[in-house]
C-alpha cells in the first residue's frame, strides 16, 4: 500500500495502479507481515483523487479461497471502488516458502468469477490461467469482445476511442485505444 502522504507526493505522475489486494481478513494479513486496513485505505484515497485502480487477489488455498472471503474483496471493490473496476482472479502455484501449498483449482477461479461478477463488477479476469475469453475486456452492454488477450499478449484490440464499436458504450480505463 501507499500512506497518503505519498499518494500526495506522486498523484500528479500516478495515472494507473494495479494493487494487491491479498484477503479481506486482517489475521491473513498479519500472518505474512502486514494490515488489512491500511491496503483499503490506500485503495479508496487512490479512488478520490481519480487515480485508475485495478485490483489483484492471488486466490491461495486454504489463505484466501473461502466464498465468503472472496464475497467480502468483491462486495468491497463494487461499493468502495466501483463496479467498473477490474479484478484479476490470479491462480497460485506453489512457490518458496509455501511450496507446501498445492495450486489453485481451477473450479475455485470460476467460483471466484462468479462471485466478481454477482457482487455487479463488469471486469473479472484470470490471471496465471490460460482460459479462452477469460483474459479479454467484453462490453457490458453489448456483449462484444473488445480487447481479445491471451496471457500478457493483446491479440486484437476493437476499442474506438474507449467506446465499444457495436453499441457505443463508454468503456472505463486508461491506454486502451489504439
Amino acid at each position: 500500500f501507499m500512506s497518503k502522504e505519498m499518494l500526495d507526493v506522486c498523484q500528479s505522475y500516478l495515472n494507473a495502479a494495479n494493487v494487491d489486494l491479498k484477503a479481506f481478513r486482517d489475521q491473513t494479513y498479519r500472518q505474512f507481515g502486514g494490515r488489512l486496513q491500511p491496503v483499503l485505505d490506500s485503495l479508496k484515497f487512490m479512488k478520490s483523487l481519480g487515480i485508475w485502480l485495478e485490483v489483484t487477489t492471488v486466490v491461495i488455498p486454504g489463505i484466501n479461497d473461502e466464498s465468503g472471503e472472496l464475497e467480502d474483496i468483491a462486495g468491497f471493490i463494487a461499493e468502495e471502488l466501483g463496479i467498473d473496476t477490474p479484478w484479476h482472479i490470479t491462480r497460485f502455484f506453489p512457490a518458496y516458502r509455501m511450496e507446501d501449498v498445492p495450486p489453485t483449482p481451477i473450479e475455485t477461479l470460476y467460483q471466484a468469477r462468479d462471485i466478481g461478477l454477482a457482487a455487479g463488477l463488469r471486469y473479472v479476469y484470470f490471471g496465471n490461467f490460460l482460459e479462452k475469453g477469460k483474459q479479454d475486456t467484453v462490453c457490458p452492454n453489448c456483449g462484444e469482445v473488445l480487447i481479445k488477450r491471451h496471457g500478457f499478449k493483446l491479440l486484437e484490440n476493437k476499442m474506438l476511442d474507449n467506446h465499444c464499436p457495436s453499441c457505443g458504450t463508454l468503456i472505463p480505463g486508461i491506454g486502451l485505444a489504439d
